[in-house]
C-alpha cells in the first residue's frame, strides 16, 4: 500500500495453508497489502494441488454434497478466514475486501448471476466481500442489482474502456436505487495478457491507463480501478513490473504473492506514474495498429478469459467428483 496517493495492494492468491499459516495475517500487519482476491482459476490451484483439502473434500463426498456444493463449501470457508482477517481495515474505511467470483458459467446469465451473487454474500455473512462478476451485458444487469442492494461488486475480464464504463455506469445506477448508498465497487482492468498477446511491454499499461484516466475523470462514487493480471509474462521485465509502473492516486493493484514479494524486496513506494500522456498513448498505439487490430485483440483477450475460467471450473468439478 502507498496511503500518500491512496494506492491499495490485493493479493491474488487463496490458499486455505497460507492464510492459516500466519504470513497473511503478516502482510496485513505489515501494511503491505489490504485486500485479497480470487477467482476460479485460484481455487483451482489450491483445491486440486494443496493438502490443505484432501480430508475435508473426502468429508463433504461422504456427506454426499455434489461437485458444485463442495466447491462452495470450500471457496465459502476460505472467504470467511480471509473476510475476517480484513475486517478491521474495512471498519477502519481502509479497503479491506475479499472477492469471490460466481459460476463463470452463468457470465451470460443476468438471474443466475444475481441469484448465486446475493447468495454467497448472504451465506458468507461478512460486508467486506466482493462479488466478482465478469463484464459482459448479462452482467451490467447483475452489478447493477448487487449495488442496488448494497452489495459490494467486483467487475472482472474488463479489457476495453467500453467494458469499464459500461460496468461503472452500472454500478453507478445501482447507487441510485439502493437504501443506503454503501456498496463498493471495483473495476478489474486486466494487463499483462495484452502484452503477451502483442508482443509488447507497454501495451497493457497504455490500455490500462487510458481506462483509469477516463474513469477518474468522471468521479464515480464508491467506484475504484483495479490492476489485475499483474504477474509479469516476459522474463526480461522485473517481477514487480506492473505494480511499479502503474502506481497510481485512487487506484488498486492485484498481483500474485511472488509479485508482492519482488515489490517488497524493492522497496515499497514510489510516485504515481499514471496518468500517460496523451502523446505517448497515442504513439503505443499506433506502433500496435500496425501489426494488430486492437478491438479484435481485446475481443478475443475477454473471449479466451471467460473461457479459461469456464475450463478451470471444468475441472475442479471433475477433481470434486
Amino acid at each position: 500500500m502507498n496511503r500518500d496517493i491512496n494506492f491499495s495492494l490485493w493479493l491474488d492468491f487463496i490458499e486455505r495453508g497460507f492464510i492459516e499459516s500466519g504470513e497473511f495475517d503478516s502482510l496485513i500487519e505489515r501494511g503491505v497489502i489490504n485486500g485479497a482476491t480470487s477467482n476460479p482459476a485460484i481455487f483451482h490451484g489450491a483445491f486440486t494441488g494443496s493438502k490443505a483439502y484432501i480430508e475435508k473434500i473426502e468429508k463433504l463426498k461422504s456427506d454426499g454434497l455434489s461437485p458444485k456444493e463442495i466447491y462452495e463449501a470450500l471457496a465459502i470457508e476460505d472467504i470467511k478466514t480471509t473476510a475476517e482477517k480484513l475486517l478491521p481495515l474495512y471498519r477502519d474505511n481502509n479497503m479491506g475486501f475479499v472477492s469471490i467470483e460466481v459460476d463463470p458459467f452463468f457470465a451470460e446469465k443476468s438471474i443466475e448471476t444475481i441469484e448465486e451473487g446475493v447468495r454467497l454474500f448472504e451465506t458468507i455473512g461478512y460486508p467486506n466481500v466482493m462479488i466478482k462478476i465478469p463484464a459482459t451485458e448479462a452482467g451490467y444487469v447483475a452489478m447493477e442489482e448487487l449495488f442496488s442492494r448494497d452489495i459490494p461488486v467486483n467487475a472482472t475480464l474488463i479489457f476495453s474502456l467500453d467494458e469499464a464504463l459500461k460496468s461503472a455506469e452500472a454500478m453507478k445506477r445501482g447507487l441510485e436505487k439502493s437504501k443506503n448508498r454503501s456498496a463498493k465497487g471495483v473495476l478489474s482492468v486486466f494487463v499483462s495478457r495484452l502484452d503477451k498477446a502483442t508482443s509488447s511491454q507497454t501495451f497493457g499499461i497504455v490500455n490500462s491507463a487510458k481506462i483509469y484516466k477516463e474513469v477518474e475523470s468522471r468521479g464515480y462514487e464508491n467506484i475504484t480501478t483495479l490492476f489485475a493480471s499483474t504477474g509479469v509474462k516476459d522474463p526480461s521485465l522485473a517481477e514487480d513490473h506492473y505494480i511499479r509502473e502503474l502506481l497510481a492516486r485512487n487506484s488498486v493493484n492485484t498481483a500474485p504473492l511472488k509479485t508482492i514479494e519482488a515489490y517488497i524486496k524493492t522497496g515499497m513506494g514510489g510516485e504515481a506514474k499514471l496518468p500517460l500522456s496523451n502523446e505517448f498513448e497515442v504513439d503505443v498505439i499506433s506502433e500496435i495498429e500496425k501489426n494488430h487490430s486492437v478491438d479484435e485483440v481485446l475481443a478475443q483477450l475477454k473471449a479466451d478469459g471467460l473461457k479459461a475460467f469456464e475450463e478451470s471450473f471444468i475441472e475442479i468439478m471433475e477433481h470434486l467428483k
